[in-house]
């Protein structure tokens, strides 16, 4: 991501994957929050593609273990052509969720276009929970658990996309804020080599040398790198705005940090912004501090901000 690029913000009303409802209505949370003026006054071009509102694709079968896959599949297939097709002009895909699912169809977007500059694709995961379930293990059946497994290759369990696709290495991923994990998918993240910083490791060893360590990879590859972050990465007393509440997340200063030394690297090709629930918020606070975090990301400095009276 350099400074003054393109940004183009995508809209996915999507809550099927999640199980509950309500994240449909985050894209319009983060407009309304000023996502594209405070871009805007960063000096960055902004297009807003709207919401994706694709129809169920039908041709995939009802699965058991897979909750709503029409819907989720249909999403991730619109998904994976728009960001694609964003990145692929120039411009910084910006996916405003939407549930976590979405990222199926996101990241599979960017690895397809990392393959066009022969550069590796890295997943930088900031989450309470490692979503590397798949219909056989999840205990819930809600698809918002399965994005990382399958955009990794390791959920292969309907033809949404191309099985030929490429897939991002889970040695490329790392998971951020994780204190939330099933048995099964422990063992499977595990196997898989996935690299995981739960909140004990941000505690021990602070999450600016974490981020120093994940970006030395990244920048020893050349690769692209993928940021996708959840609302619930946050403490539920930071942002409350979420279904999927696990208590002893990120602080509000944590978050910043992250997003502060991410712009700094000029590495980030991309950004999803999910879980955001508005009908559980108080009065936007979650969705404005999400569209505070996405600012710091793109450049602006704390010391920009002014300090506000007592």
């Amino acid at each position: 991501m350099q400074d003054n690029a393109s940004v183009t913000l995508i809209g996915v009303p999507l809550e099927e994957g999640s199980g509950r409802g309500g994240c449909s209505m985050g894209p319009a949370a983060l407009r309304i929050a000023g996502i594209a003026a405070t871009l805007t006054e960063l000096g960055y071009r902004i297009t807003d593609r709207g919401d994706l509102r694709p129809a169920p694709a039908e041709d995939l079968a009802p699965m058991a273990g897979a909750k709503n896959l029409q819907t989720v599949g249909a999403f991730c297939r619109a998904i994976e052509q728009a960001t694609f097709e964003a990145a692929a002009q120039g411009s910084v895909p910006v996916l405003l969720g939407g549930d976590h699912s979405l990222s199926m169809g996101s990241v599979s977007g960017m690895a397809r276009y990392a393959r066009t500059l022969g550069r590796p694709l890295f997943v930088l995961w900031l989450d309470a929970h490692a979503d590397f379930n798949s219909p056989e293990t999840s205990p819930s059946g809600n698809m918002h658990g399965m994005p990382v497994a399958y955009f990794c290759g390791q959920a292969e369990f309907a033809p949404i996309l191309d099985a030929a696709r490429p897939l991002v290495d889970t040695t490329r991923v790392y998971q951020v804020g994780i204190r939330s994990v099933d048995v099964e998918e422990r063992r499977l993240i595990a196997k898989h080599n996935v690299t995981v910083f739960d909140m004990r490791a941000i505690d021990e060893e602070g999450i600016g040398s974490i981020v120093r360590r994940i970006l030395s990879h990244v920048e020893n590859e050349d690769g692209l790198l993928h940021v996708s972050l959840d609302v619930d990465f946050l403490d539920p007393d930071v942002a409350p705005g979420v279904g999927t509440t696990v208590p002893g997340g990120a602080t509000f200063r944590e978050a910043h940090l992250i997003m502060e030394m991410l712009h700094d690297s000029k590495r980030v090709s991309a950004l999803d912004i999910v879980e955001l629930n508005p009908f559980l918020d108080d009065r936007g606070r979650s969705a404005r501090i999400m569209v505070d975090l996405a600012s710091s990301l793109f450049g602006k400095k704390i010391l920009d901000r002014p300090t506000r009276p007592a």
